[in-house]
């Protein structure tokens, strides 16, 4: 009798420890950048996440970000410089858009 409620107090703290676990959903940045060919990394900042994505063709998309709010920094080639855009909300699963940044000389 001892074993099967030892063994039931185990089951019931194991099934409790799987159900505390909450999955994290992240979500994305993505934008494209003019012209397509001045810059090369795309970096987003916040209080808790420093992410980073290429840019391909003038498009970048930074995954797995967390919800909150970023700071993006584009890595800008010569005679471009490089350019921020502040205040990118993220949501939990949501692609956020920035649309079109241009980059200034």
């Amino acid at each position: 009798m001892k074993t099967v409620k030892t063994t039931f107090v185990a089951l019931s703290m194991a099934t409790a420890g799987l159900f505390a676990f909450k999955s994290i959903d992240t979500g994305s940045i993505k934008g494209t950048i003019t012209p397509a060919d001045g810059a090369t990394k795309v970096w987003a900042l916040s209080s808790t996440d420093t992410l980073k994505a290429d840019i391909q063709s003038g498009s970048f998309e930074i995954v797995n970000a967390k919800a909150g709010t970023y700071r993006l920094i584009i890595e800008a080639k010569p005679p471009y410089k490089n350019t921020a855009k502040d205040n990118v909300a993220v949501a939990d699963g949501a692609a956020t858009n920035v649309g079109e940044i241009k980059l200034g000389q």
